[in-house]
């Protein structure tokens, strides 16, 4: 018979508690009476961008910007010795540009004179919020493409009667500077009667060529940068390890108009607007993982997206505007969808991102 003596130690006794707090995935963080960190693992250090060494000692506030009801949470666990869970509260670290959705749940822990503790638990659920957000998205492309049709449909015969009185317009005119504007005319009626065709047609693959998605940008910005007052700033921030990919060019240079016009009109007479890119490794897309995408973000300082229609701004004919059609997100969202991207935005006032997210395909 063995015995007790004869046993080997428990696994766990070869392992430094610290080390096992440090390998979990969920944020970890120990709070004093006052609200201040004594400890924090590698995942809560991650997840507010914030160092133990300079958070110690410090009021946890201090690492917020806005804690969106945390910190109320937290002081009434102090007062009553009880514990809370929440769901997808939205952080705002003050160390990342980007807020971060977290569950969270708070034990109080009996202290010593010191007073109560609390074990502060925080688990990132940005990533499933976005996941959720993009199957809610591409679950009503199906109902938005059918009134995209239609809509295409009913443009069909004022697009061409437009054609036409451009080509009659251009062999009358006797200045050959002048036929330049009117070939220009021809040129976009011609590339909007084949968006159209695309549109009013079933959901067929996108004409994909090798293409230099900054040559697409390009040409948007300096679109916008004819119809933007001249107090309206219009820059750009491109990465240049942006490789080359397989993309429709008509259909990009439409989706990425359509938002950098409502971004021009969100800003009204006087603002800023930046065309950006960026590369990520490793993306997942609409439950798609991809090796690479190209992030595609157009920024203005106007007033922000009202939160009335933040869940519905993708839809056809949903817009704030009194002179506004409703269209150009919806069609920009069906584009770049056929593509395998999808639009996702960020508001508030004074700062809203529309992010085209594209997987960068290999040039065949």
């Amino acid at each position: 018979m063995v015995s007790e003596r004869d046993l080997p130690p428990p696994l766990l006794s070869h392992f430094d508690p610290v080390d096992l707090l440090n390998a979990l995935s969920t944020g970890i963080i120990l709070l004093d009476a006052q609200l201040c960190p004594i400890y924090a693992n590698v995942a809560a250090q991650d997840l507010l961008a914030i160092s133990l060494n300079q958070a110690r000692g410090r009021p946890f506030t201090d690492c917020l910007m806005e804690s969106n009801g945390l910190i109320p949470l937290l002081r009434r666990s102090l007062e009553t010795g009880e514990g809370f869970a929440d769901r997808e509260l939205t952080l705002y670290p003050k160390s990342l540009r980007e807020p971060r959705v977290v569950d969270v749940t708070i034990t109080a822990l009996a202290g010593d004179v010191t007073g109560t503790h609390l074990l502060l638990e925080l688990t990132d659920t940005t990533a499933r919020q976005r996941i959720s957000r993009e199957n809610e998205i591409l679950a009503r492309q199906d109902s938005s493409r059918m009134m995209l049709r239609q809509l295409a449909h009913e443009i069909k015969n004022p697009l061409g009667g437009l054609r036409g009185a451009a080509q009659l317009l251009d062999r009358e005119l006797p200045d050959p500077g002048l036929r330049e504007y009117t070939r220009v005319i021809i040129g976009e009626a011609d590339r909007l009667s084949a968006l159209v065709a695309s549109m009013s047609g079933p959901a067929r693959p996108p004409h994909k060529t090798d293409l230099n998605i900054h040559e697409v940008c390009e040409h948007v910005y300096h679109l916008l940068r004819g119809e933007a007052p001249s107090s309206v700033v219009v820059e750009r921030d491109y990465d240049p390890s942006t490789p080359n990919g397989v993309f429709d060019r008509d259909q990009l240079i439409q989706a990425l108009l359509n938002i950098a016009r409502n971004a021009l009109q969100a800003v009204g007479e006087r603002g800023r607007i930046v065309f950006r890119s960026r590369v990520f490794p490793n993306v997942g897309i609409a439950g798609h993982r991809h090796r690479l995408a190209v992030c595609i973000q157009i920024e203005d300082d106007g007033p922000g997206v009202p939160a009335a229609l933040r869940a519905s701004i993708f839809y056809p004919l949903v817009t704030g505007r009194a002179t506004g059609t409703g269209l150009g997100l919806a069609v920009a969202q069906d584009l770049v969808t056929r593509h395998g991207g999808i639009i996702e935005f960020e508001s508030e006032p004074g700062r809203t991102v529309f992010k085209i997210l594209l997987p960068l395909e290999e040039p065949a």
